[in-house]
């Protein structure tokens, strides 16, 4: 299956990123984008929104063949409380590729401090591996961001 990128901005490869969770592959597999400007995240895959966090920096989608996918925009910006975000889609909906499921002001997580860096991972890789990761240049919003499954 196609992972979509959920944002627009610079793609690097997930053991850049500034966190040993998700640097390491502890989170899963996956990629990371630099996002460019605010904008909105869109769901990189069809499925069920299992997981939509309330301060709205980070969700979870299952595809409908099993494939589990987190987005978390920005690192440790849960420490911002829902500041920055706004939540444009419910947990529990149904949900297609390339929907906005949350709206996010670039400025503010840079103002209070946070890295913006937005993390796509399947958390079941054992089960769907990854591959195909895009990890250098500019990516757009709805392009192909990497493969799974």
């Amino acid at each position: 299956m196609e992972i979509l990128a959920p944002i627009s901005g610079d793609a690097i490869p997930l053991s850049k990123v500034p966190d040993e969770v998700f640097a390491s592959g502890m989170a899963g597999d996956g990629g990371a984008i630099i996002p460019s400007a605010s904008g909105e995240v869109l769901a990189p895959i069809p499925g069920n929104l299992m997981k939509l966090f309330e301060g709205g920096h980070a969700f979870g989608i299952e595809s409908d063949d099993g494939i589990e996918l987190i987005v978390h925009i920005g690192l440790d910006t849960i420490e911002m409380r829902g500041e920055g975000f706004e939540k444009l889609a419910r947990q529990g909906d149904r949900v297609e590729a390339g929907q906005p499921i949350v709206r996010f002001d670039l400025e503010k997580i840079k103002e209070a401090g946070y890295d913006p860096a937005t993390i796509v991972v399947v958390t079941n890789p054992e089960e769907h591996p990854v591959s195909h990761v895009a990890t250098s240049g500019e990516i757009s919003a709805g392009d192909a961001f990497f493969r799974a499954g």
